[in-house]
This record gives C-alpha cells, sequence and structure tokens, in this order.
C-alpha cells in the first residue's frame, strides 16, 4: 500500500518524508521553484546548498498553515536576492489559495459566490 507523503515545516524549511527518504529545502535560500506536469503537477523547490524537494501543490492549498510558512520564508530569498526562478509560480499559487479561501470564507457566512 502506497502512503503519501508527510509534508512538514518551520521557519525557513520545508521537508518531505517518504516511504524510503526524507527530503529538506531551506525555504529561506530558495534559488528555483518551477512546477511540472498538467494534470498530475508537483512542484520542485531547490535551495542554494543544492537540496531540493517535489511536492504536489494541492497539499499548500490545501494547508494554509504550511502555505503561510513557504510563502513568507520565500519573501526572504526574494529578498536576499536568492530566488531567481519561480516567483510567477509562486505568485499564481498565492492567487490559486486566495480564491479558494475567499470562496470558503463566503460560503462560511452563507454568501455564496
Amino acid at each position: 500500500m502506497l502512503l503519501p507523503p508527510r509534508i512538514t515545516a518551520g521557519d525557513g524549511w520545508l521537508a518531505v518524508h517518504g516511504l524510503a527518504r526524507r527530503r529538506r529545502v531551506r525555504t529561506d535560500a530558495l534559488v528555483s521553484v518551477r512546477q511540472y506536469g498538467g494534470v498530475t503537477a508537483h512542484l520542485v523547490l531547490r535551495d542554494a546548498y543544492g537540496h531540493w524537494l517535489e511536492l504536489d501543490p494541492r497539499v499548500l492549498v490545501a494547508n494554509p498553515l504550511l502555505w503561510h510558512e513557504l510563502d513568507t520564508s520565500a519573501h526572504r530569498s526574494r529578498e536576499r536576492g536568492t530566488l531567481r526562478h519561480g516567483s510567477d509560480v509562486l505568485r499564481q499559487l498565492s492567487e490559486q489559495i486566495d480564491d479558494r479561501t475567499a470562496r470558503e470564507v463566503l460560503s462560511a457566512s452563507g454568501l455564496k459566490p
């Protein structure tokens, strides 16, 4: 039986724990964020230390706290000048998450969009 990877985050890092391995990147030292695939899209994050990981962007959409950790640290990467590729990917993901959150708030208030 295949288990989905477990994703955890903290101040300046993100980790994906699979069955056989664990990958961790410094999200406050990202150099690139790339999105690959169509229907089964996945993100590949690379940091300045040569570490990388893959994750399904739907995990970030479904978990606003995880997204917040990544987004906050990615801003630090931009400010430091390490993030050279992927700001557009993060912006699109942010818009998708903001749209979903707005729809959920309107629905919870009884106002349907």
